[in-house]
């Protein structure tokens, strides 16, 4: 349950790794229509994000845990009250039966733990869940099934193709509870007011 390879590199202002993508009102791809996706892996070979503003439709964290026998069922009442809290998303098209922890920095596994900026990591094994159901885990999680990826330059000809637009990410549209408003929240943060955006951008 590692999180795919991207290639290893040093730091680049060309890569968006821990930026967020906001498709574009013209996004032809209705799976990524109005999406905010944060960016934990770009490089030469391909980029990798978690869609953050697409709920999995009636799962919450807690049935999640049941059914990856993480707990026993009679448990789940049990489990911390925070828990109820966290957000369980569709993180995007691809290997939709794994899970993808997005967690602060307060809580990392040796071997497992993928730090993406100052203030985001990503997890991808079980031991995290089990940590989350003990109280143990980190102050702030949300958990993806799925992922989005991109093959080498791919994401460089979508933004090129006025596909997307990035800008820095923060807890808020990472972490926060209203997925609703996590786009106009992203645009917003941009400087964009969405009703004066043309899906034409860039041609002006």
């Amino acid at each position: 349950m590692r999180p795919p390879r991207t290639g290893t590199r040093k730091a680049s202002p060309n890569y968006l790794d821990g930026q967020m993508l906001v498709a574009m009102p013209g996004m032809t791809d209705e799976r990524f229509h109005r999406t905010v996706i944060y960016v934990c892996a770009h490089s030469a070979e391909g980029a990798m994000g978690i869609v953050m503003n697409k709920p999995a439709a009636d799962l919450s964290f807690s049935d999640l845990l049941v059914q990856l026998d993480v707990i026993p069922d009679r448990e789940a009442i049990r489990l911390p009250n925070r828990i109820e809290t966290m957000q369980v998303l569709i993180g995007g098209p691809v290997e939709t039966s794994r899970g993808f922890v997005l967690h602060t920095p307060d809580f990392f596994i040796d071997q497992s733990t993928l730090p993406i900026d100052d203030g985001i990591c990503l997890t991808a094994t079980v031991d995290i869940l089990r940590a989350i159901a003990k109280g143990q885990g980190p102050e702030s999680a949300v958990l993806a099934l799925g992922y989005a990826g991109w093959a080498a330059g791919q994401l460089e000809s979508e933004i090129q193709a006025n596909g997307w637009l990035n800008c820095p990410a923060d807890p808020n549209l990472i972490f926060g509870p209203s997925l609703d408003l996590k786009y106009d929240l992203a645009l917003r943060k941009i400087g964009i007011d969405l009703g004066m955006l043309s899906s034409q951008a860039g041609h002006a």
